[in-house]
C-alpha cells in the first residue's frame, strides 16, 4: 500500500531530539526520506538518522547552524545533492537566551532572532525553488505559546516567535499560488528532556505535576502528538489551510490565571 509520504524529501531542522526527532521518524513512518538536520548534539541526531534508515527510508545526516546564512545554504546544496529536491520543510530548531528584558544583550537578541525567526524566510526562499519545481510543497515551524502570552525570562525567544507566525503568515499567502503551504504549529507544554533543566527548581515529579495542573487536559503533550498535527499539515488534506498557526496544547493558553 502507498505511504502518504512515499517519494517525498523532507528537511527536518533541529531533529536530534525532542519533538524534531519524533517528526522526523514520523514522516519517515509514512514514507518520506529525511535529511536530519543537527548543530552541536551529533550523537542523537546519528541515532534519528540511524532509526529513519531502519524503517526502510533514506537519511541525510547534515550539520549547520540555521542562524548562519552560509550554513544555511549549504545546508539546502547537500540536500539538493543528495536528494535531488524537496517537498516538505520542517522548521524546529530553535535556541534562546531566557533572561529578563533589562538582562538581554545584542548578541543574545541577534542569535535567538537569527536562529528562530531569520532563518525561516532565507530558508523559505531557498525551499521554495526546489518544491516548486517539483509541484508544490509544505512549510511548517514549530513555535510556542510564548508568541502571544508572556513567559517568565522569555521575552527575547518569545519575540522570535511571534516573528516567526508573522512570517508564516506572510509566506503562506505569497507561496500558496506556486502549491506551496505554509503554517505553523505551536505546542503547549510538551514532555522532552528540554524540561530537565527546571529540575534545579525541585523535584522533577513536582516540577511536571505543576505544569500537569496548568494543562485542562491534565496531561502534558507528546512529541509524537505535535508531530502527528505537523504530518496532516503536510498532507493533501491541509491544502486549504494557509498561514494558520495550530495550537496543540491540551487547553494550556486558554484559563485565564486565577
Amino acid at each position: 500500500m502507498k505511504q502518504e509520504f512515499s517519494d517525498k524529501i523532507a528537511l527536518v531542522t533541529g531533529s536530534g531530539r525532542g519533538i524534531g526527532k519524533a517528526i522526523a521518524l514520523h514522516l519517515a513512518r509514512n514514507g518520506a526520506d529525511v535529511a536530519v538536520n543537527f548543530f552541536r548534539n551529533r550523537a542523537s541526531a546519528e541515532e534519528t538518522a540511524r532509526q529513519v534508515e531502519a524503517l526502510g527510508r533514506r537519511a541525510l545526516l547534515v550539520k549547520a547552524n540555521i542562524g548562519d546564512l552560509n550554513d544555511l545554504r549549504r545546508m539546502f546544496d547537500e540536500v539538493e545533492m543528495a536528494f535531488g529536491g524537496l517537498d516538505i520543510l520542517i522548521h524546529n530548531a530553535a535556541s534562546g537566551y531566557n533572561h529578563p528584558a533589562m538582562e538581554q544583550r545584542p548578541k543574545g537578541w541577534e542569535w535567538t532572532m537569527n536562529i528562530n525567526a531569520r532563518s525561516l524566510l532565507f530558508a523559505a526562499q531557498r525551499a521554495a525553488v526546489s518544491m516548486e519545481k517539483r509541484g508544490g510543497g509544505k512549510i511548517v515551524s514549530i513555535s510556542s505559546a510564548g508568541a502571544t502570552r508572556v513567559l517568565p525570562d522569555y521575552v527575547v525567544v518569545g519575540a522570535s516567535k511571534a516573528a516567526l507566525e508573522s512570517l508564516t503568515r506572510y509566506l503562506g499567502v505569497e507561496l500558496i499560488s506556486k502549491g506551496i503551504n505554509v503554517n505553523a504549529v505551536s505546542p503547549g507544554i510538551v514532555e522532552t528532556e528540554a524540561l530537565e533543566h527546571f529540575a534545579s527548581m525541585g523535584s522533577k515529579e513536582n516540577i511536571l505535576r505543576k505544569f500537569i495542573d496548568q494543562v485542562p487536559a491534565g496531561r502534558l503533550v507528546a512529541p509524537e502528538e505535535v508531530a502527528k498535527v505537523v504530518a496532516f499539515l503536510c498532507s493533501p488534506a491541509a491544502n486549504m489551510i494557509v498561514g494558520q498557526t495550530i495550537v496543540v496544547d491540551g487547553g494550556y493558553t486558554l484559563p485565564v490565571p486565577r
